[in-house]
């Protein structure tokens, strides 16, 4: 019997190493791992050797700081060569498309930049387009609208079928104008005329500084036409015709930037992989795994264009999305 407990001790004395020799080895083998992920993250990501940084620049455009700070690292990065932003956006607001176009013109002044249009750049999404050294675009892509626009639905008759109305008391006769409760009076339409066609007229002298057109010429294109690539060349709103092929040729012919030099694209910090690994390791281990972290379905619709706030750059094809 004695020679049972003696066992039972040891086996358990036992036990408790080998746990405790397996807790050990799976935490060196945990930190192996992740010292790997993250030299082969720094190596695949561009934090050990020279390349070409991409940019994707989708959906509606807003205020997005997360992009505004990836373009500063980008600028920052002394292992990037050239940039490559690809933009398919129908724009989006006057000032988030300002911001962009700045902290463009920012990169650009370090490193070369070309912007390769997919689908369409147009409103917003061309400013931030011209803030490139060189734009290419497909000869079917949709490019221009050039021009700043303000709506304001009017609910005023819908409220008065329901039997809704609003009390109203403010300071002066502009305040809260127009408002969607009533109709929109000749000084609140006039003030708003004033407001947009100083954004529009900002919007041209943009556009007429970064493309080798007058002022005459942009005010001519800026009437809220959309052109095909091959129009847009033709009114040299666009530099050449073709898309990621072409935009790495320039870069190479233009800027010095050797061909060899691999593409790699950085993607927003903070998404679905950055759960488990952190900055360039979490997007190494998504595109292991074959993960994207662009965003989702409605962002690429332009969903959230029905949120937006202020002026708007955007182009809108609809015919009853239109105003006076």
């Amino acid at each position: 019997m004695s020679i049972r407990t003696d066992d039972l001790i040891d086996r358990r004395r036992l036990r408790r190493k080998l746990t405790f020799w397996r807790v050990i080895a799976f935490l060196i083998i945990a930190l192996a791992l992740a010292g790997s992920v993250r030299w082969l993250a720094g190596d695949r990501l561009g934090g050990l050797r020279p390349h070409v940084a991409q940019v994707r620049i989708e959906g509606t455009i807003v205020e997005d700081e997360e992009l505004l700070e990836r373009l500063e690292r980008i600028r920052r990065t002394d292992a990037v060569k050239g940039v490559v932003l690809t933009i398919d956006s129908p724009g989006g607001t006057t000032a988030g498309g300002e911001a962009i176009f700045e902290q463009v013109r920012r990169l650009a002044e370090e490193k070369p930049v070309v912007a390769q249009v997919g689908t369409l750049a147009t409103s917003a999404g061309y400013m931030i387009a011209s803030a490139a050294d060189h734009i290419v675009a497909r000869q079917s892509s949709i490019v221009g609208s050039i021009g700043v626009i303000v709506q304001i639905p009017n609910i005023s008759r819908l409220m008065e079928t329901i039997g809704v109305s609003v009390v109203e008391v403010k300071s002066s006769p502009l305040k809260a104008e127009p408002s969607p409760f009533t109709p929109t009076t000749e000084e609140g339409r006039a003030m708003l005329r004033a407001m947009v066609l100083d954004s529009y007229d900002w919007f041209i002298g943009l556009v007429a500084e970064r493309r080798p057109l007058s002022r005459a010429e942009v005010t001519t294109l800026a009437d809220g036409s959309v052109f095909t690539g091959r129009q847009a060349l033709e009114r040299k709103l666009v530099d050449a015709l073709g898309g990621m092929r072409e935009a790495r040729a320039w870069l190479a012919e233009e800027k010095g930037v050797e061909e060899s030099l691999e593409v790699i694209e950085w993607e927003p910090e903070g998404t679905a992989s950055a759960w488990l690994l952190p900055g360039s390791a979490a997007r190494w281990a998504a595109a292991l795994v074959g993960l994207s972290e662009r965003a989702g379905l409605l962002g690429r619709l332009g969903g959230e264009s029905v949120f937006l706030d202020g002026l708007l750059s955007v182009w809108q094809p609809e015919a009853t999305r239109a105003t006076d």
